[in-house]
C-alpha cells in the first residue's frame, strides 16, 4: 500500500470454473467454490490470496468470477468457415457465456462504486448447450454444422475435454441488483449477430 498510496480499488478476473460440476444446475455467488478442474483450484487459490491483501491494507477488493469469453476474433465463426469446429453432445451440457464489452461494462460499474466490494458472476442470462450456440452461428454464416460427435466417441485433448467435466448455468443477478448494470448482450443470440455484423461489414 505504500507503493500506492491512492489504491481505492482491486479488481481480480476469476472463472466460474471455481463452483466445479453442478450437473447442469444453477449456481450464484453464494454457490461454494468446489473446483474439480486445476485450473479452477488455481483460480480459487488466487481469489484467496487476493482477498487477504485486501483485507491487509483495507482495500476494497471485487472478484469477478467470468463465464466463458467471446467477442471479436474471439468466436465460432473463424471455426466453422476453417472448417474445424467441432459439435460435442453431451447430453444434459450446459455452458455460461459473456461478451468481453459486458465484461468491461461490469468491471467499470463496480470501479465507480468500489464501496460496493465482493464477488460477482460475469455471465450471460442464457446458458446454452454448445451445439446450439454453434448451430445458431452456423445459420448465421449460412454454412452447415460439423457432424455431431458423441463425447464418449470424441477424439480430444485432455484440456478440451475437461471443460466438458463440468457442468452448470450460472446467474448473473447480483451484478444487476448491486449495480444497475444492464447487459449489452443478454444471450448469445444478440451476442453472435452483433458479431456477425461486425465481422462483415463493408
Amino acid at each position: 500500500r505504500a507503493a500506492m498510496p491512492n489504491l481505492k480499488w482491486i479488481g481480480y478476473l476469476s472463472t466460474t470454473g471455481v463452483y466445479g460440476d453442478h450437473g447442469g444446475l444453477w449456481v450464484d455467488e453464494n454457490t461454494p467454490a468446489t473446483p474439480l478442474s486445476q485450473r479452477g483450484k488455481l483460480r480459487a487459490q488466487a481469489e484467496h490470496a487476493w482477498q487477504e491483501l485486501a483485507d491487509e491494507h483495507a482495500v476494497p477488493l471485487s472478484i469477478f468470477r467470468l463465464a466463458g469469453i467471446y467477442g471479436p476474433s474471439r468466436g465460432p465463426f473463424s471455426k466453422i468457415k476453417a472448417g474445424t469446429a467441432r459439435q460435442i453432445i453431451k447430453e444434459g451440457q450446459y455452458f455460461s457465456r459473456i461478451h468481453v464489452e459486458d465484461i468491461a461494462g461490469a468491471v467499470f460499474a463496480s470501479m465507480n462504486t468500489p464501496h460496493k466490494s465482493g464477488i460477482y458472476n460475469l455471465c450471460d442470462d442464457m446458458p446454452a448447450p454448445p451445439q446450439d450456440v454453434l448451430k445458431y452461428a452456423a445459420g448465421l454464416l449460412n454454412m452447415p454444422l460439423p457432424a455431431p460427435e458423441n463425447i464418449e466417441d470424441a477424439q480430444m485433448s485432455a484440456m478440451a475435454r475437461s471443460f466438458y467435466a463440468e457442468s452448470k448455468r450460472v446467474r448473473n443477478d447480483k451484478i444487476k441488483h448491486t449495480f444497475g448494470y444492464q447487459l449489452k448482450y443478454p444471450d448469445y443470440v444478440t451476442g453472435l449477430e452483433a458479431l456477425f455484423k461486425l465481422e462483415n461489414a463493408g
